[in-house]
């Protein structure tokens, strides 16, 4: 190899920007050539069919080193020289100039002195390296020839010496981005190999520019970008094909291999015509996770510009937002037909093929050709026969004219091997018919749509998923609670995932009472779910015991701090017992709830003590005691209502308040006119979750209670009380079983308690509600007797016949308590 000295003038640089002649080499793992472009043929003179796998040595064979003192032998290089590049042992890119013996040349014949860059490559493919070469002397004389105007500049300013020393000039890397239109020399690269799929060419050129741009160095800091030559020639070269024709046919000679570039390059523009297509059509789709609107756009993208009708059929798998599709479609399968876009007058083919349809398709058919192999199919023109049979597929209704004669590529929708859908391109009688190269785009076009789709049936199932995870974490409250009601809203997030930690309950206690319950766990997505799923199950376990609202949060907290020290959350938690009328509550470093007073419509935030939030530890829990009225309305949410980023949390507070005192019809309307009033500011984008209850309370004239002794003989004189006030509520129709289960739990205290005494109470509201309630915490459990016990039966008897029964224990005790539905009226 020879090498020489950097150093050049301005009038080079300029003619060196323009478009440099380059040869493409492409040699595999085994350093056979795997890619020999057109470029190469000119410059080393072996056609592709001779170059393509044979050993990249035997082509490009380096001739001697040149002596240190020519000019070009002072360069010192990049690298390791072309042979060590050529043999894989090097790992990294090099470049330097080379004499290499013409194909078949003798020794002391004339070599190519040529300029070369050399990229290693890494990836998928078998491709593992890339030589890019150019024609030193005739880069010189190219440029000199193209540029007279300059070369006047340059006569005139005395630089010649730049061409008369060529040698100077040194290949070398650059980052493109050095150079100004750098988004138009990495746009120009894929051109330089023009016969690999889009997918290789733009594997190799993504290395390229990471490795370093192909440039021509005049000095240290003086280098110009090597823009590679493809497609159009120059007009001198066409000059020259022609007058070379004109003397092959003067001699009788074949003229068809003299005009063979310029196939060639009529071939690369309808390439580089099509890769454009391909890169808008990229730009138009995937601009959306929404998988209806990703549909239109796959469709849109092609008509009119490549077909004339675009049909996309999907999947039921995909449509219904399930998990990715298994095993290959079959005729059984049903494809929904999901977008039909056409350049016809509007409505042809609506009642024809009207979106939303499904069907199958017959094995026979073309589309399950594509469908099962995942390749395109291409129908150049739909004959008669063909139409008749794709016709019977549509029941009434007659497909031929819209199909026959047409031209139809048939392109499978994939991802990750597997056929999502496929979609039906017909072009009119008018226009060429579909060929390879639509075959080819066709099939890329629709690798990427497969991707774009994917990504949006993935997004969809995911939502779908978080939906459902968040629909089963939070709970199904009923309406109605004793001396009450109930309404509540759940909405997901909007910026920060579907899945949040916001959450609500109720918890039916003993006495009547019911707790209520707003959390908040602090984050979004998985954890922050799960965290919600176990600080819900431990309030509602804490709750079953009980406990006073401010010992239930101490315990919460002391659960959260063993859980991990990333258990952090808010919660307020009241108890509502509607025959004293009174709230009890105790918060956690949530935000306030807001009572509305039915005597006058009054709205206020209720002023709580606010506590730390659940797992911070160390910090004392208060529980304040508020006197409510028949009619009042407690209001408890999350922050994600109230808060907007950029706002005050005053602000959403005062209009959570103002909403909340408007008159509603139901608490259900009561409920929607707060969301309206809040998620109307924009900028929301946590979770939320809201709970209304209103305190209808429960009247004394509801309720009768009686303390009875541990006495055998008070199990009839509670029989007796409980028929009695049954009669004064009008509800005889209960008597004889509530008569039979109040025995029952009366004579299980009697019997198995140690208290002395014991209380039995009815309440009457949606449901009548008995409870015995005694001193002894040892709770009955549910027993399996045999046919000669004793005992065991009480509890079965009670749980068959009741609404619903339970168990609790009490500061004092325990309480055993049913419920019986009301007889309709």
């Amino acid at each position: 190899m020879e090498q020489g000295t950097p150093g050049s003038g301005p009038v080079a640089r300029r003619a060196l920007a323009g478009r440099i002649p380059l040869a493409v080499v492409v040699v595999d793992g085994s350093g056979l050539v795997s890619h020999w472009s057109t470029g190469a043929r000119r410059l080393f003179g072996y056609a592709k069919e001779a170059a393509v796998g044979r050993p990249v040595g035997d082509l490009l064979p380096v001739h001697g080193a040149i002596p240190d003192d020519t000019a070009f032998g002072a360069y010192d290089g990049l690298g390791p020289d072309l042979e060590s590049s050529l043999d894989g042992r090097i790992s990294y890119p090099a470049a330097g100039r080379a004499r290499l013996s013409e194909p078949g040349g003798d020794p002391g014949d004339h070599r190519l002195d040529v300029l070369w860059w050399a990229y290693p490559l890494v990836g998928p493919g078998p491709e593992r390296l890339l030589v890019l070469a150019a024609d030193a002397a005739a880069l010189a004389d190219a440029h000199r020839t193209d540029s007279g105007d300059e070369q006047e500049e340059e006569a005139q300013e005395g630089a010649a010496a730049p061409f008369r020393h060529w040698g100077s000039i040194a290949p070398g890397f650059a980052l493109h981005t050095d150079f100004p239109g750098a988004d138009q020399l990495a746009d120009r690269l894929p051109e330089i190999l023009p016969s690999m799929s889009v997918g290789e060419s733009s594997r190799i050129v993504a290395q390229v520019l990471e490795l370093g741009y192909p440039v021509l160095e005049f000095s240290q800091h003086d280098r110009v970008p090597v823009t590679p030559d493809w497609g159009v020639a120059r007009r001198a070269e066409r000059k020259e094909r022609r007058e070379r024709a004109e003397r092959a046919a003067a001699h009788g000679l074949p003229v068809a291999d003299v005009l063979d570039d310029e196939g060639e390059d009529l071939e690369y523009a309808a390439v580089r015509e099509h890769l454009e297509f391909l890169n808008e059509v990229s730009g138009r789709i995937g601009s959306s996770l929404d998988l209806s609107r990703t549909i239109v756009e796959v469709s849109k993208a092609v008509v009119p510009r490549f077909t004339d009708v675009a049909g996309t059929y999907l999947r039921e798998q995909v449509i219904a937002g399930e998990g990715f599709p298994e095993g290959p479609p079959d005729e059984t399968t049903m494809w929904h037909r999901v977008a039909v876009e056409h350049t016809d007058e509007p409505g042809r083919w609506d009642d024809v093929v009207p979106v939303g349809e499904s069907m199958p398709f017959p094995a026979h058919t073309p589309f399950f050709q594509c469908m099962t192999s995942g390749d395109p199919v291409l129908v150049p023109r739909i004959t008669e026969e063909m139409g008749n049979a794709i016709a019977s597929q549509f029941e009434k209704r007659d497909i031929r004219p819209l199909i026959n004669h047409r031209s139809m590529l048939l392109v499978p929708l994939k991802a990750r091997n597997v056929v999502l859908g496929f979609m039906i391109l017909l072009r009119h009688r008018e226009r060429p018919v579909f060929n390879d190269m639509d075959r080819v785009t066709g099939a890329e076009l629709a690798a990427r749509a497969g991707l774009v789709l994917d990504n949006a049936r993935m997004y969809t199932y995911q939502e779908s998923v978080a939906d459902t995870l968040q629909d089963s974490m939070l709970p199904h409250i009923q309406p109605r609670m004793p001396g009450g009601d109930i309404a509540t809203r759940y909405l997901p997030g909007t910026l920060l995932g579907r899945v949040g930690g916001d959450w609500f309950d109720s918890v039916k206690l003993p006495g009547s009472r019911t707790a209520l319950v707003v959390g908040d766990v602090m984050g979004h997505g998985l954890n922050s779910a799960a965290m919600m799923g176990q600080l819900r199950t431990a309030v509602q376990t804490m709750a079953a015991l009980d406990l006073p609202p401010e010992q239930l949060l101490r315990n919460l907290d002391d659960l959260a701090q063993r859980l991990g020290e990333h258990y952090l959350a808010t919660c307020l938690y009241a108890v509502y017992d509607p025959i004293a009328g009174e709230l009890s509550l105790a918060n956690a470093g949530h935000i306030p709830p807001v009572l509305v007073r039915a005597e006058d419509g009054r709205s206020e935030l209720l002023d709580l003590p606010t506590g730390a939030p659940i797992g911070v530890g160390g910090v004392p829990f208060e529980s304040v005691r508020v006197r409510v009225a028949p009619g009042d309305r407690l209001l408890m949410c999350t922050d994600g209502l109230v808060e907007v980023r950029g706002e005050d949390i005053g602000v959403g507070l005062a209009t959570l308040t103002e909403s909340a005192a408007h008159p509603a019809a139901s608490m259900d309307d009561a409920c929607d006119t707060i969301i309206r009033a809040l998620n109307t500011r924009g900028g929301r984008k946590d979770d939320v979750a809201l709970l209304m209850a209103r305190l209808n309370g429960i009247a004394a004239q509801d309720v009768a209670h009686w303390r009875l002794t541990a006495d055998p003989a008070e199990v009839g004189r509670a029989r007796a009380l409980v028929r009695a006030q049954l009669r004064d509520w009008s509800l005889d129709a209960l008597a004889d079983t509530a008569e039979l289960l109040v025995s029952e739990l009366v004579s299980n205290v009697v019997r198995h308690s140690r208290s002395e005494r014991l209380t039995l109470r009815l309440v009457r509201s949606a449901v009548l509600m008995c409870e015995v309630e005694d001193d002894d915490h040892t709770l009955p459990t549910l027993l399996s007797a045999g046919g000669a016990d004793e005992f065991g039966r009480g509890l079965r008897v009670v749980s068959a016949l009741a609404k619903e029964w339970g168990t609790s224990r009490t500061n004092a005790g325990k309480t055993v308590w049913f419920e019986l539905a009301l007889p309709r009226r």
